[in-house]
């Protein structure tokens, strides 16, 4: 008896650990969160004067049809590049596979696929999907610029080549008022400059001609584009993961529930047995 509630309160003792480690891991993740929303908001404002901008320099191109980025030779649409960004850590419950699933409608076979975090590597090889790229995904905040140019420079590389002729990004993002994450399917290229209609001004002065110039301003574009998915993929995987270490907590205290009332019926079972054995004992000497 003694040594079954030595074992329970060894338990009890273990199980007070992890909810140290649960809490604090819960806590990590929610101002994540938070960091990661605040940055995104700066993206967003960013991407918004990029927007602004190639609406005021679509004027200036003579028939004001800007040469498609994402076509082929022949003008058909050709391989599509698929750039899905996944969890870098594990404890953020079903994150990955809804990823995988919202991007299920692209992964035809005609397609390349580029991901960024280790555990969809994992879930990937699970599917059994070729991976034509793969790297880290952010760590914090300040990592999301430079996630953003590696995957840029990637696919302006594939689509110079005509490797590829299309490209989506497939990312999660928080969901609104606590609500479930969404997951968002982006069509990058072909370039939809219809998105930024013109301003009821005059066209501004440019040193660049109109064509070099919008096209350098829907790489950049597309640049924040890629700067806010990452940032709101990262806010989204640590709200799973906040998720995940609030069911977590309610069941290591549910656990340390079960393991008090067993320790005190352990501790009232010994108590019993030596009163029991005290009173037979002296029931024996008389």
């Amino acid at each position: 008896m003694t040594g079954r509630l030595a074992e329970v309160e060894a338990r009890i003792g273990t199980v007070h650990k992890l909810a140290s480690v649960i809490s604090a891991m819960r806590g990590i993740a929610a101002a994540r969160v938070q960091e990661a929303q605040r940055h995104a908001e700066g993206i967003r404002t960013y991407a918004d004067t990029i927007g602004a901008a190639i609406g005021e320099a679509m004027p200036l191109l003579p028939d004001r049809d800007p040469p498609p980025r994402g076509t082929g030779a022949d003008g058909r649409e050709g391989r599509r590049a698929v750039i899905l960004l996944a969890a870098e850590q594990g404890f953020a419950g079903t994150y990955n596979e809804q990823v995988f699933d919202a991007a299920t409608p692209l992964l035809d076979g005609s397609h390349d696929l580029y991901i960024a975090g280790d555990r969809g590597l994992l879930v990937a090889s699970e599917r059994g999907l070729p991976v034509a790229w793969s790297g880290a995904m952010i760590a914090h905040p300040a990592q999301a610029a430079t996630l953003a140019t590696r995957l840029a420079d990637v696919i302006f590389e594939a689509l110079g080549r005509a490797q590829v002729t299309a490209v989506s990004v497939v990312h999660a993002a928080p969901g609104t008022a606590g609500g479930a994450m969404q997951v968002l399917v982006r069509s990058l290229v072909p370039f939809d400059y219809d998105r930024f209609p013109p301003p009821n001004a005059a066209p501004p002065e440019t040193t660049l001609p109109a064509a070099d110039l919008l096209s350098r301003l829907a790489e950049e574009y597309v640049f924040a584009e890629l700067t806010e998915a990452a940032m709101l993929a990262f806010a989204a995987e640590n709200a799973a993961r906040m998720r995940a270490m609030i069911a977590a907590h309610d069941n290591v205290t549910g656990s340390l529930e079960s393991l008090g009332s067993e320790a005190r019926r352990l501790r009232q079972e010994g108590i019993t047995d030596e009163i029991i054995e005290l009173a037979t004992g002296r029931q024996a000497t008389r």
